[in-house]
Formats: C-alpha cells, sequence, structure tokens
C-alpha cells in the first residue's frame, strides 16, 4: 500500500448526529485522538485507539458491526476510515470530529 493508497475514500463521512444515531442502533464509536485529547471529554462509549497504534490493535475492533471514527476535527479519523476500510471494515468517518460534535449539542463525557 502506498502512502496515499489510504487517502482514496471508500467510506462516508456523515454528520455528528447520524454518528449518535447509528451508534445507538449498535455501531461501534472508535476516537483515534491522542489519550489526553480522550481524557479531556469524548463521546459516550467511544472506544480509544489512538491512529498511530490503529493498525496494531486492528484486532479489537469487531469486524461484524459498522464502525465509525471521530478525531478532533475530522482529519485523523478520516486517515483512520481509509486503513480501517482497506482492512475490509464497513466504516463511517464523523464529519467535523469531536469539535462538531460538542457545536451540535451532543453529550461529552469529561
Amino acid at each position: 500500500m502506498g502512502l496515499f493508497d489510504i487517502f482514496k475514500k471508500k467510506f462516508e463521512t456523515i454528520s455528528p448526529e447520524a454518528a449518535k444515531a447509528l451508534q445507538e442502533s449498535g455501531a461501534v464509536l472508535v476516537d483515534v485522538r491522542e489519550s489526553h485529547e480522550y481524557k479531556n471529554f469524548h463521546a459516550p462509549g467511544a472506544k480509544l485507539i489512538s491512529l498511530g497504534v490503529l493498525e496494531r490493535r486492528l484486532k479489537e475492533i469487531p469486524s461484524e458491526r459498522e464502525i465509525l471514527v471521530v478525531c478532533q476535527s475530522g482529519m485523523r479519523s478520516s486517515q483512520a476510515a481509509g486503513i480501517l476500510s482497506k482492512n475490509g471494515y464497513q466504516v463511517k468517518n464523523v464529519a467535523g470530529g469531536m469539535s462538531a460534535w460538542q457545536r451540535a449539542g451532543l453529550k461529552v463525557v469529561r
């Protein structure tokens, strides 16, 4: 896989509100930020797997469920969505990340 292959979109980008609804119906929300960012605040039920270790921790992500990825602004989660898609996961990227999640008035854990 070449460096730019992960940027070939094979996933959908969805709103934070749509992500929350999908999470409530069984999708897994993966937060790919760093641990200090996650500790400051995160979406309820989000699983922390930082982008830098994502490929080493793929076995922790259930392949039979839809995966939603979120970061702070959407850049890292877009990369993560590309990695997950290439590895056979059904994945969606949360547009605008946790910044948009908060702007939408959705609950966060502090």
